[in-house]
Formats: C-alpha cells, structure tokens, sequence
C-alpha cells in the first residue's frame, strides 16, 4: 500500500489533512470486526440521511450512489427501521464523544479508518464500537431471532455503529 494523503475542505474541517496508511477496507485493529461497510450501512439508512450529506466528496462517489441521503434536515424515516434513534451533534460534543480530527462523531471515525487512515483516536473509538454489545445482547433477550419489529430504536442505533441488526 503506497501512503497516500487526503485533503479535507469542508463546512466543518478546512484544509485537514491525512494520510492513508492500509488498504480500504483491510488490516483492521484485532478484534474490530464491523459487520457492514460504510458504503452498505448509508444504503440501508442511518442517522435520518442528514449525516456527511456536506462532505461526501471526502469518500469514493460509489459510496453515495444507493445512499439514502437528505441534505436538508434529518429525517427519521429514512433510517433503515424508521425511527429515530440519534443524538444531535451538540448532544455528542457535550459528552466528549467528539475528536477535533472527526468533527462528525464515529461515523466520520469509521469512514475514515475504512478508508486505511489509522490515527490515536482509533482504540477510544474501537472501545466505543465494542461497548455497543450490549445493545445487541438486549435485543437477543427480549426479542424473538428474526423480529425485526421488536426494539427498533435499539436495532437502528446498533446499525449505525455497523452492527446488523436485520439479522439478530
């Protein structure tokens, strides 16, 4: 893999830049293992198709070609279940879910680190990713394998932290 430097000019990040250091999509930290891809998690619908609408240009265009998407505000139907089940940015920034490097929160984290960007932040966010089993494990005690009506707003949110929830 040769390095490669990426150029971010956005609304939210003027002129970051970052280096690709893995092939997309390979040689992932041990034990981080997303079920989905960024480019399938945007075509199945997650966080009310508002999320990266300003900054697509950052990712390869394949990814937004299917992608359930609309700039102008988040709309809740279009995640995969048809709920909300999402924070505001200024809900993650209060907590400190946000690093100044990803502005837009974990997805932006993962999109990236997909991409083959590896970075200091990625064992906080692969931590974040991990505790996000126990949502999943949740589902499985209260709800019949393959109902994918029962818990929704939990199944949307594992979702966009590229857990299959279709499938639990």
């Amino acid at each position: 893999m040769k390095r490669q430097r990426v150029l971010v000019n956005d609304l939210m990040q003027s002129e970051y830049t970052y280096l690709l250091t893995e092939p997309a999509g390979e040689n992932f930290n041990f034990g981080f293992c997303p079920e989905l891809t960024p480019e399938e998690m945007l075509k199945l619908g997650i966080f009310g198709g508002k999320y990266m609408t300003d900054c697509a240009a950052e990712f390869p265009e394949k990814w937004f070609q299917k992608a359930k998407l609309f700039s102008d505000y988040h709309d809740p139907n279009l995640n995969y279940f048809g709920v909300n089940a999402s924070q505001s940015l200024t809900a993650w920034r209060s907590k400190g879910w946000i690093h100044p490097e990803d502005p837009r929160g974990w997805f932006q984290w993962y999109c990236r680190y997909f991409m083959g960007r590896r970075f200091p932040d990625d064992e906080r966010q692969i931590k974040r990713w991990r505790m996000m089993r126990r949502h999943i494990s949740q589902i499985r005690q209260n709800c019949t394998s393959g109902d994918i009506n029962c818990r929704r707003k939990q199944r949307q949110a594992v979702l966009h932290w590229s857990y299959d929830s279709r499938v639990i």
